[in-house]
């Protein structure tokens, strides 16, 4: 039996606690509202995030220090604009010999930093290689209702990721390993902007064509950008790249798909967030990725239009004409800048 803290206890937290508890292991399951914890205690529910029975063995916490005393492994599952606020208050308890693993899928505007990068810098003496990241097609509802779902863990230091493996991998949640850090976040991340997009072309009443599409050219646009920052571009192919563009882009379980949907039947965009209650990372990467496509000189078309959409009040018709009536170029294109990009590795 391990020892585990899961620092967040939203629905992707509770979901990711409720496969550790089963697996046996000591779960501690952290929420910075004393009323929440108490909540969860006593009823053995968190019905707000995720409307599922949640184990006895797992004990809910308000503070911190307390929540992660003893603990041999740390799982950092809050929303990417909370990570540098949990992670400097969790700076003074951290060891080498706790294993840190982070469920978090964004970037941070204005800085372009990944969620490893940000866990570095508040958290300096933590070592970056040893950082593990969790990602996949995974909507938290089935998983917490043991629906089979299959994710990937990465770390540089392999031994790190095969001890997350080993952390989670049951019969109804495999796991496999990876070394691709940046590939692994920077997929988990871009994918919520294409699932907004899909929203959007949902909620304007056009149909499957449209949306393979948009998944199609936007997984495209993302092995772009993730490989001028130096991902494999295989892991885009796997499955915290098109396995879990396909999941956010195609289901009503997706908070982003849902957002779009909304903005695109014309709801603004204050009005699509109080709705829904719970973060959509989307809005907030896309602001990130229209930066780092500019920063890093690499064409983003359908991340531009979304950019447009949200930040500068376009109507997301007007954006659909005119990515149709962009100028004709070849599609294996950009097959053949990935392939480059793979064999110059």
């Amino acid at each position: 039996m391990t020892k585990v803290a899961v620092m967040g206890a939203g629905s992707w937290g509770t979901a990711l606690s409720i496969v550790l508890a089963d697996n046996g292991h000591d779960v501690r399951l952290w929420t910075h509202r004393q009323e929440h914890a108490e909540l969860i205690n006593s009823t053995h529910k968190n019905t707000q995030y995720l409307d599922v029975p949640i184990p006895e063995k797992i004990n809910a916490y308000s503070d911190l220090k307390k929540a992660i005393e003893g603990v041999e492994a740390i799982i950092i599952v809050v929303p990417s604009k909370a990570i540098r606020e949990v992670c400097s208050k969790l700076e003074p308890y951290m060891s080498p010999n706790i294993t840190l693993i982070h469920a978090t899928k964004g970037i941070e505007p204005g800085s372009l930093k990944r969620i490893s990068q940000m866990i570095c810098e508040e958290i300096p003496d933590y070592a970056y290689e040893d950082i593990v990241v969790l990602s996949g097609p995974s909507h938290a509802e089935e998983v917490g209702k043991r629906h089979p779902t299959t994710v990937t863990v990465s770390a540089v230091n392999l031994n790190k990721a095969v001890y997350a493996q080993d952390l989670f991998i049951n019969k109804f949640f495999r796991v496999y390993t990876s070394s691709d850090v940046i590939g692994i976040e920077l997929g988990g991340a871009l994918k919520n902007i294409i699932a907004l997009g899909a929203g959007m072309s949902d909620g304007l009443g056009f149909g499957d064509n449209a949306r393979a599409a948009l998944i199609t050219r936007g997984l495209a646009e993302i092995a772009r950008l993730g490989t001028s920052l130096g991902a494999n571009p295989l892991s885009f192919l796997g499955l915290p790249g098109v396995g879990d563009l396909i999941v956010t882009s195609t289901s009503v379980h997706s908070r982003n798909w849902r957002a779009g949907n909304l903005l695109g039947k014309g709801k603004p965009l204050e009005e699509v967030l109080q709705q829904m209650g719970m973060v959509v990372e989307g809005v907030r990467t896309t602001k990130a990725a229209y930066e780092f496509a500019k920063k890093q000189q690499v064409e983003m078309p359908i991340t531009t239009g979304i950019y447009d959409i949200i930040f500068n009040h376009k109507a997301p018709k007007e954006i659909v004409e005119q990515l149709m009536n962009r100028d004709k170029r070849e599609e294996m294109d950009d097959l053949a800048s990935l392939l480059k990009n793979r064999d110059a590795r």
